[in-house]
């Protein structure tokens, strides 16, 4: 029997109970934010569990949930390995993943330029120097 995927298998099965545990919540009350469970990676060991969140709320409210989310990491780490029956406990350890953050931004600039772009005529530019004017290059 091969194990060479079993630390990726874990860290699916890991994020998914945690995602559940999360979801039912947490009697801490720094956690305010609506967390996601983004991704999470397993050492090939079993004994370190990377668990990348989002937090979605203003930058206070993702520094509050973040710090109640690294409080209760060993609340976590047992109520996990115990609805996963592993034979050890994996250190559990968070990382704020900024990519859902990153996408909301752009998304949002992107509607601004779009927004933008509706209610103001495209300035004339120019050609630039030894570029062909319009007309020419049409033919």
């Amino acid at each position: 029997m091969t194990t060479h995927n079993r630390p990726a298998r874990v860290a699916e099965e890991f994020r998914h109970e945690l995602s559940a545990i999360l979801a039912r919540g947490l009697k801490d009350p720094r956690i305010t934010g609506f967390v996601t469970v983004t991704g999470s990676k397993m050492s090939p060991d079993l004994k370190e569990a990377t668990v990348y969140v989002s937090i979605h709320g203003d930058e206070r409210v993702r520094k509050d949930t973040f710090a109640g989310l690294q409080a209760a990491a060993g609340f976590l780490q047992r109520e996990v390995s115990r609805a996963l029956r592993l034979r050890n406990t994996p250190h559990l350890r968070f990382v704020y993943d900024e990519s859902v953050a990153r996408g909301d931004r752009i998304e949002r600039l992107l509607r601004e330029a779009r927004t933008q772009g509706q209610a103001a005529p495209a300035p004339d530019v120019e050609p630039a120097p030894g570029a062909a004017p319009d007309d020419e290059a049409e033919e």
